[in-house]
Parts: C-alpha cells; structure tokens; sequence
C-alpha cells in the first residue's frame, strides 16, 4: 500500500518542480512616471453653467442661467505644482483665491478653492483632467455671506493653451 501511494505522489511532485521552474521572473523596477505639469501662457478657457440655485431662484432664472456660455482668453501663470493660478479656474466667481487643499496626480486635479467675492466669500470645489496644454474641470461654486449661503452654481470649464502670453 505504501508502495502505491509513493507511485502517485511522485508524479506530482515532479510536476509541481517542473512548474516552479517556469515561474516568471522577477519584473523590473518600473521606470518613474514624469509628472504632467500646466504649461504658463494664453490659454482659451470655456466655462459653460450647468446649475443655479439661490434661496429664492425661479425655474425661469434657472432656465435662463443654463443658457450662460463665457469664453475667455486668459494669461494663466503655473504655480510651483505646476498647477494654474487659482484666480484662473475661479473666474468671475471669486478673486485673491487660495489653493484651501489641492490633489495633483497624473493628469487628475481635485482642489478646494478659496475666493473673496463681493461682500462674502465663496468656496469653488473643482475635480477634473488636465495635460501639458488642456483642461476639462467640474466646478461647484458656493457663496456665503454673513454665514448664510446665497448663491450655488455649478460650471464645466475647459481650455486650451494657444500660446505664450502677450507682451507687456
């Protein structure tokens, strides 16, 4: 009986060696990504209004603010992130904005923006794609004042750079 199990077992052993020896080797260590940074200079961003909401808006305001379509040339400075100057991605919707966090990761932006704007402050979540010379973002605008949320918009804002920045 011995006999006959150490016959089965062989074979098996044998092809468990034969299948260790095929094992892929060890891959190689990749090669670092390089970072995709903005490029500085004109860029042509289109920023088209997808939502509009105020304490007190009517379907009509509503209708007519979806209409909105704003084109803009606009000299766009990189930060050392090689991220565009907020005030850029805020547009008419803030100014003097800070980076309040930001994630930068292979062509993908998430960033929390923070804007004066009029007599409150508005807050601009943004999350979208970006290459060396293109953008295509979500943005979600809120506006506080005096504590109280006045106004919420939300945007689809792409661009594209055209070229260097105008002299002067």
């Amino acid at each position: 009986m011995m006999l006959k199990m150490l016959w089965v077992a062989l074979p098996l052993t044998g092809v468990m060696a034969l299948a260790a020896c095929g094992s892929d080797p060890a891959p190689a260590p990749e090669a670092e990504e390089k970072p995709i940074v903005m490029q500085a200079g004109q860029w042509e961003l289109t920023r088209k209004t997808t939502g509009y909401n105020t304490p007190t808006v009517t379907p009509a305001q509503y209708q007519e603010a979806l209409k909105q379509v704003s084109e803009d040339k606009v000299c766009i400075s990189v930060d050392r992130d090689g991220l565009p100057t907020p005030d850029a991605i805020a547009g008419t919707e803030g100014s003097d904005c800070t980076y309040k966090d930001k994630l930068a990761r292979k062509g993908r932006l998430i960033a929390t923006l923070s804007c004066k704007a009029g007599k409150g402050t508005s807050e601009i979540a943004v999350e979208g794609n970006y290459t060396a010379d293109t953008l295509t973002l979500g943005a979600t605008m809120t506006k506080v004042e005096g504590g109280s949320p006045v106004l919420r918009t939300t945007h689809d804002l792409t661009g594209r750079r055209v070229g260097d920045c105008p002299a002067g």
